[in-house]
């Protein structure tokens, strides 16, 4: 069976989140989405737990399920803050449990190092590689996932607190770190200049439930039926993680160089002929992805290793909506455009993959649209990167701007 996951949840009581984030608006979007199985996110939160225990339950393979039988599996994030190689580090890690019974284990451990209550994403000052170890010894079947691993503050190979290998970061832990996450501003393609042994998932940290945001990253697997013991069999083997879904990696937060203050971004050859030294500020810039990968590369870029995973680069509906319309991204008009699109196939990933020209023009979509459906479909829009904070924007190509 093939499942299209987002594993990277947060709940409203996780700093800068939606207030309306439930998980009746993630069972309802993730449908009109075209996901089928979502992280709980926040476990560990009080609160948050409560609701997971009213909302869902767990069947024997580490599924939780709504009444209306939509699954989720047990998944929060912690950020980690700690000093190591006579350096600040800041890192975000993902964990997931099998069952209640070791998400209590978790909680309970956790509540031990820290606070719980004041954060769906609570801090803790220890290393990546003491958590692992901790929680290595409640059970093996838990995981633990670098999220949005390059990102410049909080990402395993950040410019301003990462490190540059697992190995640094994990030390003797590494053994345990089966899969990366990829975030918004890279894709596998950039990654596989690494060399890392490693492999790539990728979900969308989604702090709200709406379309735009949930599941703009995805992870497809291919497995026999739908347990916990399956998905992360195939995240720590690759058998079964059949492709990922990214955001082109322009189109996030951290990909160019830049001070979102000053307005001023730039690609990494020109952060090299500066200096590092914002222009507008004399300060040193925010030091993005694309950089970043260029300073850990042993390859060049291309390299592909031989068991590479498929990757589709698409963004989402509503950002193509909102481009060819003129309006805001959660207008009347945009809302309109995409329920009339779900109306008519399904769910959104179907039209984003899936639907054909032919398809699209029979039900009478407007032509401008179809078109930056396709374009979008084979990466091929051009999108003005995002750097320090600020999303990238999207725009047409050239030749096709001038047919519009």
């Amino acid at each position: 069976m093939q499942i299209i996951a987002d594993l990277q949840i947060h709940s409203k009581h996780a700093r800068a989140t939606s207030k309306d984030l439930s998980i009746e608006n993630l069972e309802k979007y993730a449908k009109a989405k075209g996901l089928n199985l979502l992280g709980t996110g926040d476990f560990q939160h009080p609160l948050h737990r409560k609701e997971i225990d009213s909302y869902l339950s767990e069947d024997n393979k580490g599924v939780l399920w709504t009444k209306d039988k939509f699954p989720f599996i047990w998944q929060t994030e912690v950020s980690l803050m700690f000093s190591q190689g006579g350096k600040k580090r800041a890192v975000h890690l993902l964990i997931f449990s099998p069952n209640t019974e070791n998400a209590d284990k978790i909680t309970s451990y956790l509540a031990s190092k820290g606070r719980l209550d004041y954060d769906g994403r609570p801090i803790f000052g220890m290393p990546c590689k003491q958590l692992v170890h901790d929680l290595k010894k409640i059970s093996d079947s838990i995981e633990i996932i670098p999220a949005h691993a390059f990102t410049p503050w909080f990402g395993l190979y950040g410019s301003k607190s990462g490190f540059d290998s697992l190995l640094e970061c994990f030390e003797e832990e590494t053994k345990h770190i089966y899969a990366i996450e990829s975030g918004m501003s890279a894709d596998p393609l950039m990654i596989w200049r690494l060399k890392e042994k490693i492999n790539i998932v990728s979900f969308s940290d989604a702090h709200s439930f709406w379309p735009w945001r949930l599941g703009r990253e995805a992870t497809i697997f291919e497995i026999p039926d739908l347990s916990y013991e399956n998905i992360i069999g195939a995240i720590r083997t690759g058998n079964g993680l059949k492709a990922t879904i990214e955001t082109p990696p322009a189109y996030g937060r951290y990909h160019f160089d830049g001070h979102r203050n000053c307005n001023f971004s730039c690609s990494p050859k020109e952060t090299k002929k500066l200096n590092g030294i914002c222009p507008v500020c004399k300060s040193p810039l925010t030091i993005g992805v694309d950089y970043r990968i260029e300073e850990l590369a042993k390859e060049q870029s291309g390299f592909k290793p031989n068991n590479a995973k498929e990757f589709f680069e698409i963004a989402p509906l509503h950002e193509l909506i909102s481009f060819i319309f003129n309006t805001a991204i959660n207008s009347k008009k945009c809302w309109e455009v995409y329920n009339e699109l779900i109306k008519k196939f399904d769910n959104e990933l179907n039209i984003l993959l899936n639907v054909t020209k032919e398809e699209l023009t029979k039900n009478s979509i407007n032509e401008k649209l179809i078109e930056i459906i396709l374009l979008n479909r084979k990466n091929k829009l051009k999108i003005l990167p995002g750097y320090d904070g600020e999303y990238g924007k999207i725009s047409l190509p050239e030749k096709q701007a001038k047919l519009f």
